[in-house]
């Protein structure tokens, strides 16, 4: 299929369960989405001898593309592309990753990848990083890489690009791609490193996806080569078998580089032939390992025992890999094939929304690592996974038996026809970063790239030609395959491999879950009300938006713009969030993300929902702030008017559905046993609450709190909300074409004035109790894991937004000292983080976190490094250069970000309310630039005090603080490697 954005993920979502059920869901670390979508831009011929991207195939040229082979055998491609203003977006693709490596060189791309980016020969150890945060580059986001079993891929993202910094970008990214430092030092550093990411990524998850990748692609490399390595291989690794695996792979033949951004494609061609031109390799180009083919005679069945994870099944269909040549024809085999498993999952969701054996199944169809072509069947039963096998396996069976209806077709037809017609509307918003990462996932997976036009017009004809009986002949084919196998991941023992194959072997009959025939219509909704006054508008000083107040009390801030034509972004605040419940009192708001939206509206039900927005853009997505809730979406003129009506009537007249709060109360309880499996799991369900001091909007449910919902309760405490106020509307897009007055005035408008809830015991937020020793959690994973937080309260609310800025520059700083001696110096953590947290819907609840994934024998060394760093930053201003390097990454994002609506509907958040928060949106540069090592100074000194410090430590179930500290006691080793790495 032609790579474009407007070419869908293989995955429709249906479903949004709590995370807990959906951690459940087995996803392969290897599943390739290529995806990407050129925007039109000033067309350029490429040369023909070097379309090497299209050869053989007859799919529309995306013309905005330069294309180029220089004669030693590198690639090139090359585009202009203006979003955001002044970046250039680089990747350099090496056609390596871990499936080319040996058993003794298991690890070896990964580590490669990671030593590449401390340096080369030209240029001191770390020197790169410093030079790219001074040019406004911000680790990690805009300077990475990734090492997959096919492929390794450098990126930068180059913002505020100018002649100089862009030369020397590409001077010192070729230069570590091509040299990169291979010491032993360096080795032995970034080994540690990444050791510490595989400790981290050790636990219940890894075993299992390791041992299901092994069971599903046995006799192949894939299920035996994870691109993280192993302990005994990274172990042994040195500069020299690491020099020599560079010098084995890392030729100018297998290498691609892709430029797009605010520049000319002719400068950028230029630079590619100037820093890769004379790349020569030594001897020839090594031949590619042979992948395998799926093993026929391999077992088809696995259990994997694991205790206290929950039942999940995944059945795959497994067929050789074949490449083809992308063509017409491939796109609308590829098409049809993803209609047909669309099928499948409206018929499995709908089985789950009515209560069946499985809480979720969904069936999707990867082309993996160039290895295997895959249709995966993932099932999370609700307690007998025999019974939920079978239900989707019957489900399976219908539809290679029996046509779908045209209607059926139609619907889903639908969706990716909408899909792509929004991204032919949206194509020149396209950012050139992701235009650069879909030409190479394109290359990888041996497609090619067409323009957001070139999708639609395929699909038009594609779709005139999924009839119910290609439709039938395209189920068989991605359901049927050469070899089959299945997997039962279960706490307990469940009888075995035998027992497992006995299932899957078990006869079949077909399920008919095919959804019946719904009438569906906006008509349907009562109307809401006389429409509404509007009682006074004005213009916001500073920003081209209008605010509109109602007589009932709604007002509106909108603005009509071209920044995204075609495209309207809509976001209703109402009630007053998490500051409509005491700290102290019991409630559901854990509740709301699923259900509240699954619970329906008026005359319609989920499916009548689905129904009723099928093929058009409108959504509704809730989210909870702290001084609001939101019912938010991504629309288009055409369909405003009801995209507003669902909303409106998701307040006004709510629906109360019992299976949607059921299925949320047993997706909770089915991952409840996930919560403490790992330090990151204790971290994600528990820290915000911790940092409150246990403040019962952030503390997560128990068990019993989880069991004890029913849909009365959950109704008793929405339902008060849903009618709370005020109201406040965003609607920024193109709106030249629609009457948006009007459409407030008949929906939102129309609405009786709202009461406010706001509990005096719900309108500040506490931090957590200082401590001289660290508090002590418990998870019941690796022996080896462990994490450390050390937090600093601060404050929040709108009347200081310098500070909140200041602090901003602060946890910069603080962040890059604790990569630099936690990670790149001594290897014991693969990502430490600071965090600066600001609320400004509440006047306190602000904090300086500073939290790192560890082993426990170097907690206290985290500890020892967090202390003397903010004792330092106490005590001396920071550098001219350490705040440059540190303040101009943060105001390149918000420069980059301000060209947005996403942007600016986040900052005005509340503007129609309260001037401050117009103020603070239209000062926020400014606010980052004037920052001064004054200023840092002073926040530290303000705020990093030990009086005021909480901390805690997360250890494995029955270790001690002391016992952490023994271990670290009996390993000391100071660390004698210079600063750097990624």
């Amino acid at each position: 299929m032609a790579n474009s954005s407007a070419r869908m993920s293989l995955r429709f979502s249906r479903s949004f369960l709590c995370a807990s059920a959906s951690a459940a869901l087995l996803l392969l670390p290897f599943a390739v989405n290529a995806q990407g979508k050129p925007a039109p831009t000033t067309a350029i011929s490429p040369v023909a001898t070097s379309d090497w991207l299209y050869a053989g195939s007859d799919i529309p040229r995306d013309t905005a593309w330069q294309f180029g082979t220089l004669p030693n055998g590198v690639r090139y491609a090359v585009r202009n592309n203006g979003v955001p203003p002044g970046q250039v977006s680089i990747r350099v693709r090496m056609d390596v990753g871990s499936m080319f490596e040996t058993e003794q060189e298991r690890g070896y791309a990964h580590l490669l990848e990671h030593l590449t980016f401390r340096g080369s020969e030209h240029i001191p150890d770390g020197e790169a990083k410093r030079i790219w945060q001074r040019f406004g580059v911000t680790f990690g986001s805009d300077s990475n890489a990734q090492t997959t079993p096919t492929q390794t891929v450098y990126q930068l993202d180059l913002p505020n690009v100018t002649p100089a910094n862009l030369d020397e970008s590409m001077k010192l990214l070729s230069g570590m791609i091509r040299e990169p430092r291979i010491s032993e030092l360096a080795v032995a550093a970034e080994r540690g490193v990444v050791m510490s990411e595989l400790r981290e990524s050790d636990g219940p998850q890894k075993r299992i996806g390791d041992a299901t990748n092994a069971h599903l692609f046995a006799g192949q490399l894939l299920g035996d080569r994870s691109p993280i390595g192993t302990t005994t291989s990274l172990s042994k690794a040195s500069a020299t078998t690491v020099a020599a695996f560079h010098k084995r792979w890392y030729r100018p033949e297998r290498a691609v580089v892709v430029i797009v951004g605010d520049a000319e494609p002719a400068e950028l061609a230029r630079l590619v032939e100037k820093y890769y031109g004379d790349w020569r390799a030594e001897g020839s180009n090594p031949a590619d390992p042979d992948f395998g083919k799926p093993d026929p005679k391999a077992s088809a069945a696995l259990e994997i025992v694991e205790p206290n994870q929950p039942l999940a099944l995944t059945l795959a269909m497994v067929r050789p890999w074949k490449k083809r040549i992308d063509t017409i024809e491939n796109t609308r085999r590829l098409y049809l094939e993803f209609i047909a498993q669309a099928l499948v999952n409206r018929r499995l969701e709908n089985r789950a929304r009515s209560g069946g054996s499985y809480l979720v199944a969904t069936v999707e169809q990867q082309y993996v690592s160039r290895s295997a072509d895959v249709t995966l069947a993932s099932i999370v039963p609700l307690s007998d996974w025999k019974a939920a096998l079978s239900d989707v396996r019957g489900v399976i069976a219908d539809a290679v038996k029996t046509p779908p209806s045209q209607a059926d077709i139609d619907r889903e037809a639908n969706e990716i026809e909408a899909f792509l017609r929004k991204e032919w509307e949206n194509a020149r918003n396209e950012p050139g970063a992701r235009l650069a990462d879909d030409l190479v996932r394109a290359v990888d997976i041996h497609e090619v790239v067409t323009s957001p036009q070139g999708q639609v017009d395929m699909f038009k004809a594609i779709r005139a030609s999924a009839t119910p009986q290609v439709m039938l002949e395209t189920s068989k084919a991605i359901f049927a395959a050469p070899v089959t196998r299945v997997v039962l991941t279960t706490p307990t023992a469940a009888g075995g491999n035998a027992a497992v194959l006995a299932a899957l072997k078990a006869p079949v009959t077909a399920r008919d879950d095919r959804l019946a025939t719904v009438q569906a219509d906006f008509k349907q909704l009562p109307a809401f009300g006389t429409p509404g006054t509007i009682t006074s508008t004005t213009s916001l000083l500073g920003l081209r938006a209008e605010r509109i107040e109602f007589a009932n009390g709604v007002t509106a801030l909108v603005s009509n713009n071209k920044i995204e034509p075609g495209k309207v972004r809509v976001n209703v605040r109402f009630g007053t969030g998490n500051r409509s419940v005491a700290a102290d009192a019991p409630n559901l708001l854990w509740t709301g993300d699923y259900a509240l939206v699954a619970s329906g509206i008026g005359p319609w039900g989920q499916n009548e929902i689905d129904q009723l927005t099928n093929g058009r853009q409108i959504q509704l997505n809730f989210a909870i702030d702290d001084d609001a809730f939101e019912l938010s979406a991504e629309s288009k003129p055409a369909d405003l008017a009801d995209q507003m009506r669902l909303i409106a009537g998701k307040l006004a007249q709510p629906r109360w559905d019992a299976a949607p709060i059921e299925r949320l109360r047993v997706g909770y309880l089915t991952g409840y046993d996930l919560n403490d499996a790992t330090p990151n799991a204790v971290l994600d369900r528990n820290l915000r609450g911790w940092l409150t001091g246990n403040d019962a909007r952030w503390a997560a449910p128990d068990k019993a709190q989880i069991e004890a919902l029913t849909p009365a309760a959950f109704r008793a405490f929405w339902e008060p909300r849903l009618a709370s106020g005020p109201i406040e509307v965003q609607i920024f897009g193109d709106l030249e074409s629609v009457d948006y007055r009007q459409i407030l005035a008949a929906t939102l408008g129309a609405l009786p004035p709202r009461k406010v809830l706001a509990p005096v015991g719900g309108q500040r937020v506490d931090f957590a109790k200082p401590a001289k020793t660290p508090d002590i959690a418990y998870h019941r994973g690796e022996q080896g894991q462990a994490a450390a937080m050390t937090a600093w309260p601060t404050s929040g609310g709108r009347t200081n937004p310098r500070d909140a800025r200041g602090l901003e520059v602060l946890a910069a700083v603080f962040n890059d000292r604790l990569f630099d001696r936690l990670r790149a110096e001594q290897g014991a953590s693969y990502g430490p983080v600071v965090d600066s947290h600001w609320p400004t819907g509440f006047d306190s609840g602000g904090y300086l976190l500073v939290g790192s994934l560890l082993a426990p024998k170097d907690i206290d060394r985290f500890y020892g490094i967090a202390r003397d760093i903010a004792a330092d930053l106490v005590a001396n201003p920071v550098s001219a250069d350490e705040l440059t390097r540190n303040a101009v990454p943060i105001r390149e994002q918000v420069a980059r970000a301000s060209t947005g609506n996403v942007y600016w509907m986040f900052l005005l958040e509340g503007a129609t309310r309260d001037p401050r928060v117009t103020a603070a949106a239209l000062s926020m540069q400014d606010d980052i630039a004037a920052v001064t090592a004054a200023d840092v100074q002073r926040l530290a000194q303000q705020y990093l005090t030990p009086q005021r410090q909480w901390s805690l430590a997360i250890l494995p179930k029955g270790m001690t603080l002391a016992d952490a500290s023994a271990l670290g006691a009996a390993t000391a080793n100071p660390a004698t490697t210079t600063a750097g790495g990624r």
